[in-house]
């Protein structure tokens, strides 16, 4: 069992309960008020973090870099300058929603988009980092979250095997010897056809890490699937109602989602367990209501057994049904009554 990873006070591994990491995004819809209300709701709702989003418009893009024409995207037509004004979360922000955060039991972090927001979250005490999928080939940026010392969970969203090996390799040489890798489709909303959980187990093993799941698909089923195979972190995100719109809410969990993907989640994993064959402690009282041979009719003495005097209901309390065929070629060794369980003290071949 590889070793636990620590994320503030709690533990990320094998044994221990999912981790659900509530994203916040743009779902602030530029309120700060809101952005707090979306804590308290995370935290009410049995979240373990909060994530952010760190950067400006003008450290992701550029004016007039590109303007967005896919015709099934959520954001047609914005410009990416535009887009990232409208969804940024302001820098001056971030303490006051950490500090709410952890008087909720919350962990708090955020995605750094360049190394300058690496250098305002270390002054923030973050506990780890989160490198968005757009970002997984930003070798600069994985350079500096990996001299923090820090955990280091990456999407693995829009990217070749050669590029995640790549990735993986730059944060272990450059001091990170905590990496979670999460299972991710960049698509918005992703569908559970192009979600391919069966990679979870396959990443764990290729890159020998922790593995979970960037979930953009709409409830919950696929999050509680990853977890089944083994997926350690679920990352959704999480907004207070979708039809208050935002740049993130259409495939955003409410708080209700939220609650019932965290008790789904953890029963997901408490049901995992260990390979077990045979009655279980808790099966034990459960064992009569398998069946027996019974005495369907009074039997004298010396009499054959037949299928009309004999028969196989529950209780469980008589010879098993696997010696049904023995029985009828015995006679009774005494007279027997109705209704009784048949053993092996009853019979004479």
């Amino acid at each position: 069992m590889k070793k636990a990873i620590s994320i503030g006070s709690r533990l990320i591994g094998e044994g221990h309960p999912p981790f659900i990491i509530a994203e916040m995004s743009g779902n602030h819809n530029q309120s700060l008020e809101r952005a707090l209300a979306i804590v308290d709701a995370a935290a009410e709702a049995g979240a373990h973090a909060i994530k952010l989003q760190t950067y400006t418009a003008d450290t992701i893009t550029m004016k007039g870099a590109y303007t967005i024409t896919d015709q099934n995207s959520l954001w047609q037509g914005k410009e990416l300058y535009e887009l990232y004004q409208q969804a940024y979360t302001p820098w001056e922000w971030h303490k006051a929603i950490f500090d709410r955060a952890r008087e909720k039991g919350l962990e708090a972090f955020s995605s750094p988009f360049d190394e300058t927001a690496v250098d305002f979250l270390e002054q923030l005490g973050v506990p780890a980092y989160k490198i968005a999928s757009f970002e997984n080939t930003h070798h600069p940026l994985l350079k500096k979250v990996a001299a923090t010392g820090k955990p280091v969970i990456v999407s693995t969203g829009v990217s070749s095997l050669a590029d995640l090996d790549e990735s993986v390799r730059v944060l272990r040489e450059n001091g990170c010897e905590n990496i979670i890798l999460l299972k991710c489709t960049s698509t918005y909303p992703a569908t559970p056809e192009n979600t391919n959980l069966k990679t979870i187990p396959h990443m764990a093993e290729l890159f020998g890490c922790s593995i979970g799941l960037s979930d953009h698909t709409m409830g919950v089923g696929v999050s509680v699937a990853a977890v089944a195979l083994g997926a350690q972190i679920i990352e959704k995100h999480f907004t207070l109602s979708r039809k208050d719109g935002g740049v993130d809410a259409a495939f955003s969990l409410e708080p209700d989602e939220l609650k019932s993907l965290v008790v789904e989640s953890e029963r997901a994993f408490l049901s995992l367990g260990t390979v077990k064959y045979g009655v279980q402690k808790a099966e034990a009282k459960s064992t009569i209501f398998k069946r027996s041979i019974y005495i369907y009719q009074d039997i004298p003495e010396g009499e054959p057994f037949t299928d009309k005097n004999i028969k196989v209901i529950r209780p469980g309390d008589g010879l098993a049904p696997k010696f049904y065929d023995m029985v009828l070629a015995a006679k009774a060794s005494k007279a027997l009554k109705k209704g009784t369980a048949l053993n092996w003290t009853d019979i004479v071949m």
